[in-house]
């Protein structure tokens, strides 16, 4: 069982892959053509870039 605050990061953490690097979903489907994606550099940096600023974000928000 995820802890609660595992699902707000989990949700993000898909967004950001469906956004960035054009991944349906972070969920292991057990099939080679589904679960292994050839991706750019640029969308790599993306996709790093927002996972850093929604860290950011999510700290800020803590702090108040």
């Amino acid at each position: 069982m995820k802890s609660q605050h595992q699902q707000p990061t989990d949700r993000v953490l898909e967004d950001i892959a469906k956004e960035h690097l054009r991944v349906p979903t972070l969920e292991t489907r057990k099939s080679d053509s589904l679960d292994f994606h050839d991706l750019a550099v640029w969308q790599l940096r993306a996709a790093l870039d927002a996972a850093y600023q929604a860290g950011i974000v999510a700290a800020k928000s803590e702090q108040q």
